[in-house]
């Protein structure tokens, strides 16, 4: 049998290599905590039943996560390897629970990220396209306001070395666990509507996500739900 002293420097060898596949995944991590739930013959069969993470300041391909709180259930990994000092890989798919937060400063520091500031020059560009279809305009992100029920995003928009100031006001809602719904939309100019629509836009958001609950509130974007984190 495993004495206390050995089961514990297993676990502390076992959560190092987490937090180091976890570095990984981000470009950036604070206050990472990690709570493994496990029995000794648990970790040394490679099937972990549950662990806690909790951080901070994550910044994920270049979204910026202001909290995350999250369990992973059913692990299974190459644990036999680990403790030979490789890196920790996933054998299988693993479920992860969590809640997620943004506050508006780090929403906004998410606009200068690919993922997002593709996607909205391609909302943008479907939105505007009837009003000004030859267009050749680029579009600069500001920042954005996040208030209840709506998240207002503030861009420059530039077209012949002219300036013009834009403010997209969207809804955010929760059409089904794997879909939202962009509702309503308005695009103003100064103080010219460009685009209204209640109609709005709809986001696929693949099967290996499901979304409980999403909340905008006065300066914070709230998300819980499940994702599947795959080998």
């Amino acid at each position: 049998m495993l004495n206390k002293n050995k089961f514990r420097l297993v676990t502390n060898i076992l959560a190092g290599a987490i937090k180091l596949w976890l570095r990984t995944q981000v470009s950036n991590i604070e206050q990472l905590q990690i709570d493994i739930q496990a029995t000794a013959s648990q970790i040394f069969s490679g099937r972990i039943p549950s662990v806690s993470i909790v951080a901070k300041s994550a910044v994920y391909q270049g979204l910026h996560l202001s909290f995350v709180d999250l369990v992973a259930k059913n692990i299974r990994i190459n644990i036999g390897s680990i403790l030979k000092g490789e890196q920790l890989k996933l054998l299988e798919t693993v479920p992860v629970f969590g809640e997620l937060s943004q506050q508006e400063a780090d929403l906004s520091a998410s606009l200068s990220s690919t993922l997002l500031s593709t996607t909205l020059n391609d909302v943008l560009v479907k939105l505007l396209s009837e009003h000004d279809p030859n267009s050749k305009s680029t579009t600069s992100w500001q920042k954005v306001t996040i208030k209840k029920g709506e998240i207002v995003i503030y861009a420059i928009r530039e077209e012949e070395n002219h300036f013009q100031p834009l403010d997209i006001c969207i809804g955010l809602n929760l059409l089904s666990p794997h879909e939202l719904r962009i509702a309503p939309i308005k695009v103003t100019k100064d103080t010219i509507t460009l685009f209204e629509s209640t109609d709005g836009e709809y986001i696929d958001l693949g099967s290996d996500v499901e979304i409980q609950d999403l909340q905008l509130l006065p300066g914070k974007l709230l998300i819980r739900g499940l994702i599947n984190v795959n080998p």
